[in-house]
């Protein structure tokens, strides 16, 4: 099967899957505890009738299953609706999703310049000083908790001064030319990105090492090298060949939290991304909100397991796509 028949395969049989998600999400949504007006309710200068106007303008005062096929119709009509503060739903996603893939995105950058590499020279000195380096360095990263690794960071910021704390701009950030905003931009990526990378770098790094032990073990490798091949041509034309399709796979799950997986991050750091706007919208009960960012986790979800498996049959053409 050609990749773009597969590919458009794949989408046709993920749109059940994104409905039952959206059912699930919106059930669960309701049934939670929380009242999105309660705030207004709580204060005695807001009349009843302003009440009863925001039910009606969110739809609030109408059944659970008319809500949720109200939302599904204006959806299918690109519509995400507005949130309970009143802004666009779909601005908000725009403003916040960017700098969120921004940080994500380079995060993932960084993590495989660094981790497959390291794997590889692990995996090529084993039982040598680089090696024991970096199960050190991955012990270290896998038991060190995401927030605590921010908030050394931001204490180091804070004692030294080097480094912006929260935020992802300055205040006179639109003040500068071109190059002074990118350079303000980066400046204030440093420590996000560095948690990231820190706590990412362990898992890809042991992969790549266990992956290349084993096919370096296998007899296609042995036979290369009995044939006097050098040993470089042998481990990264032949090996690493076979070695990092596990990878891939890895590299399609990174895709699809590429727009969640930084929430806890970004909520330490101040930083703002989807993740906090998401944390936020669960706490007030933004049901336009949170369904959005939820359908839009689903979708990344959907793509980066297709990523996944075409880059899996780009790297591998015996590899039959089904």
């Amino acid at each position: 099967m050609s990749i773009p028949i597969y590919t458009l395969k794949r989408i046709l049989q993920a749109l059940p899957l994104l409905l039952i998600i959206s059912i699930m999400s919106f059930t669960m949504l309701k049934l939670a505890p929380i009242d999105p007006l309660a705030q207004l309710k709580s204060n005695p200068a807001i009349s009843a009738e302003t009440i009863r106007a925001e039910e009606e303008r969110l739809g609030l005062n109408k059944p659970a299953p008319v809500q949720y096929f109200k939302w599904l119709s204006n959806l299918l009509q690109g519509d995400l609706g507005t949130s309970v503060s009143g802004g666009s739903v779909a601005i908000l996603l725009a403003q916040r999703a960017g700098n969120t893939l921004l940080l994500s995105s380079l995060s993932i950058l960084f993590t495989w310049l660094i981790a497959i590499p390291a794997g590889i020279f692990a995996a090529v000195h084993r039982g040598k000083w680089i090696d024991k380096f970096w199960g050190i360095f991955s012990a270290v990263a896998m038991a060190m908790p995401t927030f605590l690794l921010a908030l050394l960071f931001l204490m180091l910021a804070l004692a030294t001064g080097v480094l912006p704390i929260g935020g992802l701009t300055s205040p006179d950030f639109f003040e500068r030319d071109l190059f002074g905003q990118v350079i303000d931009l980066a400046h204030h990526l440093i420590i996000p990105v560095a948690v990231l990378t820190f706590v990412n770098i362990a898992s890809i790094q042991r992969q790549m090492r266990a992956n290349l032990l084993d096919v370096l073990r296998a007899e296609y490798v042995k036979t290369a090298r009995a044939k006097g091949l050098p040993e470089n041509v042998v481990i990264y034309k032949h090996a690493l060949r076979n070695a990092i399709n596990p990878l891939l796979t890895l590299f399609g799950f990174e895709f699809a939290g590429i727009l969640s997986g930084a929430a806890l991050t970004e909520t330490v750091l101040n930083y703002p991304g989807l993740g906090r706007l998401t944390l936020d919208a669960v706490l007030t009960k933004d049901i336009n909100l949170v369904m959005a960012s939820l359908m839009l986790g689903s979708l990344m979800l959907v793509l980066g397991n297709l990523l996944a498996d075409v880059l899996l049959k780009v790297a591998d053409p015996r590899i039959t796509l089904e």
